[in-house]
This record gives structure tokens, sequence and C-alpha cells, in this order.
């Protein structure tokens, strides 16, 4: 029987505001200030109509199909579209049913913020908004189930305590196949036009994820003190690899590396964090930062995307390793689940399981959805000259700095 607990109401009140912060306004910062100083408002706008468009959505069916009663492990019961039934006093665990909703809703309007990081500077607006209808529609929501939801995953024992598959796989992927979809930009440099913005924006992250990962436990307990801890840790570990790699490959530290290491430490923590303890999180952390400098520095160029902000070699890669990493380090001192290094080799194999399903699941449907736009709308990319000249111009006639 659910016993409604103010405590538990207050701790992920605030961590749904926190979760806000990520996307509004810290992924605003981070992705603005990495983007070319013509593209800096038209990439700031992608992230926050993305973030309204999941906002109304899931009120409106996606949280009914991403949650409801379960239909043969692969979607929920549309039997409360529009919150119909679901009133302030309906509980979920110890919270009210509609702030376990507000909660859900951020996750999945920062996960559709993320993807516009992969297509900056070079997609129509109409094009981004269509994309993200259509993506949390038939890839965000079901996957969201699947895992989350009681689908066939997670009645399979699929571990992901804050969204390692769903948020980040999930988003990592997606800005990989719509990336590809689109095409190389003309100018595929990346120079930041505004480092201190991404700075900005990454302290934002690394505050707002504490309480990302430490409220999805739904309760004001140990295991939300544990996450809070290993999640900081890691991200921690992380910038200090990524800055030695910086210090001994290029020869010196960047900036822009020690904030993208301590994203990827973040983002690979994000799974684990309700499972694994503080030696669990320092090589989880540590390896991230190896995995997305080797994804960024070694295997986009040899492939060839352009993935403009890097958010499948952060995101997407790290993502990987930590749903992965789960599956070895996850130890029951901290929560029921054993992982390899605890008698459980089965638990790793169901993670990479699940890594595999979403990955593949994500990257079909996010290049049919692009694909088909392309071929519907005449094409989802800007013309040649928005381009060049940029997109904050072009696409609405503004500047983000007016210096006269």
């Amino acid at each position: 029987m659910d016993i409604f607990s103010t405590g538990d109401t207050a701790w992920v009140l605030i961590c749904t505001i926190l979760v806000l912060l990520m996307s509004i306004p810290a992924i605003a910062f981070f992705y603005g200030g990495l983007s070319k100083r013509k593209n800096v408002l038209n990439t700031m706008f992608l992230s926050f109509i993305a973030f309204a468009i999941v906002s109304v959505i899931w009120v409106i069916y996606g949280y009914s199909f991403a949650f409801g009663s379960d239909i043969s492990g692969f979607i929920g019961a549309p039997a409360n579209l529009l919150l119909q039934g679901i009133g302030i006093d309906s509980l979920s665990g110890s919270i009210p049913e509609i702030l376990f909703i507000v909660f859900q809703l951020a996750f999945a309007g920062l996960t559709a913020a993320l993807v516009s990081g992969g297509i900056v500077g070079r997609m129509k607006t109409k094009a981004w908004v269509l994309f993200i209808v259509l993506w949390i529609t038939f890839a965000y929501i079901p996957i969201a189930h699947w895992v989350w939801g009681g689908g066939w995953l997670m009645q399979m024992g699929a571990l992901d305590f804050a969204g390692g598959t769903v948020v980040h796989i999930n988003s990592g992927i997606t800005a990989l196949a719509a990336a590809i979809v689109l095409g190389k930009r003309k100018d595929t440099s990346l120079l930041p036009h505004n480092l201190g913005y991404a700075v900005l924006g990454a302290g934002l992250l690394w505050f707002g994820w504490m309480g990302f990962n430490g409220g999805s436990g739904l309760a004001a307990d140990g295991l939300a003190a544990n996450a809070i801890l290993v999640s900081n840790v890691a991200a921690a570990i992380a910038l200090i690899v990524w800055t030695a790699l910086d210090t001994y490959i290029v020869g010196k530290p960047t900036v822009l590396g020690a904030i993208s290491g301590a994203v990827a430490g973040l983002v690979a923590i994000t799974p684990a964090a309700g499972f694994v303890d503080v030696s669990g999180a320092l090589v989880i952390g540590a390896v991230a930062s190896l995995v997305s400098y080797a994804a960024i520095y070694y295997l986009k160029p040899k492939l060839g995307y352009d993935d403009a902000l890097d958010v499948f070699g952060i995101h997407g890669m790290s993502g990987i390793w930590g749903a992965i990493a789960t599956g070895i380090f996850a130890t029951p001192l901290i929560n029921e689940a054993a992982g390899l290094l605890y008698g459980n080799p089965e638990q790793l194999l169901i993670q990479i399981l699940s890594v595999v399903v979403t990955l593949v699941y994500s990257f079909v449907v996010s290049y049919v959805i692009a694909k088909v736009l392309d071929k519907a709308m005449g094409g989802i990319r800007v013309e040649e000259h928005e381009e060049v000249t940029g997109l904050d111009t072009n696409l609405h006639e503004e500047s983000a700095y007016n210096l006269h």
C-alpha cells in the first residue's frame, strides 16, 4: 500500500526543478557557447523549442503510453490521456503521481534538448519541430516504457537508475542518425564562440545532475545520498583524466576538455548511480573520459560523421560504457542488484542486450524519421547561403550580439 511521504515529496520536487535547470538554461548555455557566433541564438532555440514540445506531448499522451499499464511488454495503455483520472491525491509510491509525471516530463524534455547538439547550424526550424514530435512519440516513449515503465527490458531485469539507455544512449545515437541524414556542415570546425557560456552551462549541468540522479530513487534516503556522492566522484575523476589526456596528447590542459570530461563522467555514472559504490564510480568516471576522448578524436574523424557538438561522442559512448559498467560494478551493498564482480555475470549480459536494443531501435527510428521528413519537405537542411551567413539572422532575423 502506498503511503504519502512529505519528505520524499519535498526532495523529488527539488530534484524536478534541478532537472529543469539542466534543460533550461544549462543545455542552452553549454551548446550555445560551443556553437559559432552566427548560430548561437538558433542553437539555444533548438533546445528551448524541443523541451516545450515534449512538455505538451507528455501530458497529452506521452506519460500514459510510457508509464501506463503494460501491454505485451512494448507500450503502456492509453488510460490516462490528458492525465484524466489522475488527481492531486493519487500516489506513485510515496509521492504524488502528478509529481512523478512532471519529474519524468523533465527527463523526456532534457533528452530531446540533448539531441539538438548533433544538428546545430544546418537544420530547418520546421523540420526540427516535426522531427521532435515524431521522435518523442516513436523512439523515446517506447524505450522509456521498456526500461522504466514495466516493459520487456525492465521485466528482464535491465538496470538503468537514471537514464543511461533511455536518455543518453537514446539521445546520442539519435543525434548521430540525424547528423548522417543532414550531411556535413560547410565548415566542420569546432571553435566555441564563447567558451565562458559553455563553462557556465557545464557547471549548471553538474549542479542539476545531482537532482537528475539523486531524485531517481524517488525518495529522500541513503540511496539518494549515494547517487549524489558517486555522481560527483565520477564527474571529478573524469575531468581529471580528460585534463591529463589533453596535457599528454595536446601538450596543455584545455578548459573545453575539462568540461567535456566532467559531462562524460556524469553521463557514464547515470545508469549506475543507484547501484554502485565509490570504488565503482571512480573506475566508471575514469574510463568514460578515455572512451569519449577516443570517440571524438579518433572514431569521429575516421568514420567522417558530423556530430557537431559531439552528442554521440559524449552522451552516446559514455552512456554505452556506463550502462555496461552497471552490469559489472553493481553491488548489493548499495541496492539489491549484483553485477559481474559480485557473482552475477548474467546481469552484464542483460545490460549489453539493453544497450544493443536501444542503439539499434533508436538509430533506425531516428534515421527513418529524418529520411521521411527530408523527402516530404524537399530537404530538412537550410539553404547553403543561410548556413554560410548564419541561422540567427536568416531564420530568426535576430543577433545575439548587437555591438554598435
